[in-house]
Order: C-alpha cells, then structure tokens, then sequence
C-alpha cells in the first residue's frame, strides 16, 4: 500500500480546489490544463499504469506547485491520506479507469475491479470526509447497439462489454450514493474523443493509440501505419459509425459541470457528442483532405465488443449546462498534427515501481 507525507493543506488557501483522478491520461490531463488556465488548484491521482507522469510535471512547471499538486496512486488503495491532509477539496473529477472496449473483452475482471472497486473506494472515502461533489467519467458504451438515432439520455442501457457494463455499474453507485447520502454529481457519457490542445501542449499518448482520429493522424504524419481495426458491421459502407467530439469541448463540458454544482444543480446524466455522426473510411478521408497526405490503410485483427452505430442526442447538455461543441473534426486534425509533430511518440514511458511524488 502506499502512502504519502502532504504538507498542511497542500499549501493551497483560500482557493477551490479540485480532486482529480486519472489526471496522468489523455482527457485527464486536458482537463487538468483547463482547471489550472481557469484558477482552479489542483490535486491530481494516477497510478501511472496507463497514464504518465510528464504532463503532470509540464502542467505543474507551468503554473506551479501551489497550484497543482500530482501523487502516484491507485484508487483501490486506502485513499486517507489525500482527504485527511486537504480538507477543502470542492469536488472529484473522476476520470481514472480502464477504457479499451477490446481489452474489456479479453480481461474482463481488471475492469470490474478498477473500474467499479475503485470508484465504491472512492465514494466511500469522499463522502467520509464530506466531499459531496463529482463529475464523473463515463461512456456511451453504456447504451450498448443503438436502438434508435441519435442516442439520448433515456436510450435503454445495455452494454455489449464489460467496459460498458463496468462503467454503468459506477452510474448505479452514483444514484443510490446521491439517493441515500446526498451525493451531487454530474455523470458526463462521453461518444468517441479526439484531439489535442490547441497549442499542442497536451495530447493522448497512448502507444499504441486505440482512438481512430488519433491514429489516421499518425498515418498521415507517417510516424507509424494506419491499420483498420473494426470489424465489417452495418452500415452503408461496413464500418462502425461514431460522433467524435473534440477533447477540450469534453475538458470545458467539465467545468461547466463544476460550476452546474456549485449554484445547487440537481443530480444528471448527459451526453457529451456533436450530434452527427461518422463512418471509419469518411474519417480517414476527411483526415486526408485535411492533412493533405493519402497514407495506406491496411487491415488488421478486428477488434471485438464493437457495435455498428453510435450517434449522440445532446439537446439536453446544452439546456443543462449551456454547452455545446465549438470545434469541428478539423479543428481536432490539426490539433493533432500539432500534438504529433511535437510529441511523435508522445510522452515518454517510465518506470513507476517505486513510489513517486511531486
């Protein structure tokens, strides 16, 4: 198990301060950009399984120590420490989770333990220490195969893999949690993310990426081969179709959830899309017209738990929240080419077995 010693408070004062967790991943991090651009100070969680340490160390060279503090841990362990030595926390942005639909199906028991376990972990110890706020992280893969376009908020949810089904078991915690305990919380289904940072500072280093706009980028860029992955579904021309919405709109999706719960917002779900959707090949084309490179796309071993169609109603989070997406595929293309063409191989990998701290 491991333990950290905090200095008093974190050094914060007088400021909200916002938990993060997951905050060493691709959306956690942008997110962890935009809480600091806008004041906020920071406490950011990862276990640096999948995420990385080096955005943190960027994002806390950029604004400082008194603003974001970042600790190696895991959400199944005793979480203690963090709420006893910060007793201001305002709220818990949760991002931290297993997310690859594919790997769900392959290993399906590290989804339920991290993605369920650590959020019942989590739960208990904020509501301990009286931390009654949460956005939390979760998917359309909660819906399962659309039975009706575009999805809204009341589609029946039935998962078709464990990740899914991993995640709305979470959503179930939440309301009987804000049922029973007073919990407040905003739980945000985001559809297919894409994109970096506009300066580029911050973008998805997964290696390899499983995120389809991130990899036909790559192809284009040349830095590694753009493979199919999907499998032959039905659609007009065989590949799944999704509605791929921009990482910073989800990042102020985010803070506009935050400030929803400070003014007394009730308990929602809502969908975080476009509300248009696109096709595997349409993406890849729109991706070379863009660019303006044609790279060779080859097919690979299909991924499994996929479903052919996946398009977001998202009436209901701009009624909420008054969000809605400002900027269009093209807008995350070339974010990407910036992130890439800085970051090739995106953050560096390291070594996590001891414990770390900054």
């Amino acid at each position: 198990m491991f333990f950290v010693a905090f200095p008093s408070r974190l050094g914060f004062v007088n400021s909200k301060i916002i938990l993060i967790t997951g905050a060493g991943g691709y959306i956690g991090s942008v997110a962890t950009y935009l809480f600091l651009q806008k004041g906020y100070r920071v406490v950011a969680l990862d276990n640096f399984l999948t995420g990385y340490r080096e955005p943190l160390e960027v994002l806390q060279k950029k604004f400082g120590k008194n603003k974001l503090r970042w600790f190696k841990k895991d959400l199944r362990d005793d979480l203690t420490p963090i709420f006893k030595n910060e007793k201001k926390i305002s709220a818990v942005v949760h991002f931290a989770a297993s997310c690859s639909v594919d790997e769900s199906m392959k290993n399906p028991q590290l989804y339920f333990s991290n993605n369920v376990c650590g959020t019942g972990n989590l739960l208990e110890t904020m509501l301990r220490f009286d931390v009654k706020n949460m956005i939390f992280s979760s998917t359309c893969a909660v819906y399962g195969e659309a039975k009706y376009l575009p999805v809204d908020e009341n589609h029946p949810t039935q998962p078709t893999n464990p990740y899914g089904e991993s995640k709305l078991m979470a959503e179930k915690m939440l309301a009987w949690y804000g049922r029973l305990k007073g919990l407040k919380f905003v739980i945000l289904r985001y559809f297919n993310v894409c994109g970096a940072t506009d300066d580029g500072l911050v973008g998805d280093a997964k290696k390899p990426s499983f995120l389809l706009v991130q990899n036909a980028v790559r192809g284009a860029l040349k830095i590694h081969d753009f493979c199919l992955t999907c499998p032959v579904v039905d659609t007009p021309d065989g590949t799944p179709i999704r509605d791929y919405v921009n990482v910073i709109d989800v990042g102020e999706a985010h803070l506009a959830a935050f400030k929803y719960l400070l003014e007394g917002g009730k308990n929602e779900v809502l969908n975080l899309g476009t509300g248009g959707g696109d096709s595997v090949l349409e993406i890849i084309e729109k991706v070379k017209e863009i660019t303006g490179v044609s790279f060779d796309v080859k097919k690979t071993k299909s991924r499994q738990g996929e479903y052919a169609k996946m398009v977001a109603a998202v009436k209901k989070a701009k009624r909420v929240l008054g969000w809605e997406v400002k900027r269009a595929i093209s807008d995350s293309v070339r974010s990407l080419v910036i992130w890439y063409e800085k970051h090739p191989n995106g953050w560096k990998k390291q070594n996590f077995h001891n414990a770390s701290k900054s």
